[in-house]
């Protein structure tokens, strides 16, 4: 059988990464999930934008979407602590006349997500009283403002987490927490959450690439590995 290009890399790659490493691998891939996404929209402030980062990369989540229509995104490395670099981060970002909130949610749309949007709305409903049974986009809005009319408009649900203190609302980061493991746990109890063997082996390729010290050089002389190979 003729190995694809992927397949290759990964062997070529192979002896680079620790069998403690790889074990890990297959372990957090076992638990990662695509059925629940998040989508982030103008978030600014680079401690919570990583905070709220590291908190889904630890509860399994692996894609967040970054929605930039006023605000640049800025996270702090610090805060992050590298879960960036297990993550699936798309970048919807600031374009002349497009309204990025609006690519992002009709694209997840197409891809069957329904999408529930963070609001402390009293017309919002508690955020316990549902029951996740396909796959589910959780959208959180600028610290400020919240999130967007077009997704007010636009949502399936409206959710918020009750108060019982004088402030409006929790911190972003804190909401994230709160919203996001009851969610995950419906999510693993309702639906065929896992992810697809292809996923996981593209997934794990990325995660050896992101431990190889010196990978820009590897993957140099990898290309030129194949460069000189001869065809079939």
């Amino acid at each position: 059988m003729v190995k694809n290009e992927a397949q290759l890399l990964y062997d070529y790659l192979l002896p680079y990464v620790t069998a403690n490493k790889l074990g890990k691998f297959e372990q957090m891939l076992s638990q990662r999930t695509r059925a629940l996404t998040v989508v982030l929209e103008d978030i600014f402030k680079p401690h919570n934008a990583s905070a709220v980062l590291r908190t889904v990369e630890c509860m399994g989540i692996q894609d967040v979407h970054i929605v930039e229509d006023k605000n640049r995104f800025n996270p702090s490395t610090y805060v992050m602590r590298g879960s960036g670099k297990w993550l699936t981060i798309y970048h919807h970002q600031m374009k002349p006349g497009i309204q990025n909130i609006e690519t992002c949610i009709q694209g997840l749309k197409k891809t069957g997500y329904q999408i529930w949007a963070t609001t402390p709305h009293t017309s919002a409903v508690d955020y316990s009283e549902l029951d996740i049974r396909q796959k589910t986009a959780v959208v959180f809005g600028a610290e400020e403002t919240g999130i967007s009319q077009y997704v007010l408009d636009h949502a399936d649900q409206l959710v918020r987490i009750p108060m019982r203190g004088f402030t409006e609302s929790f911190n972003i980061s804190v909401s994230a927490g709160i919203i996001l493991e009851k969610y995950g746990q419906q999510v693993r109890n309702n639906l065929d959450w896992q992810l697809l063997p292809d996923e996981a082996a593209h997934l794990k390729l990325k995660w050896m690439q992101s431990v190889v010290p010196n990978i820009s050089a590897h993957l140099r002389q990898f290309n030129k590995i194949q460069s000189q190979r001869l065809p079939i």
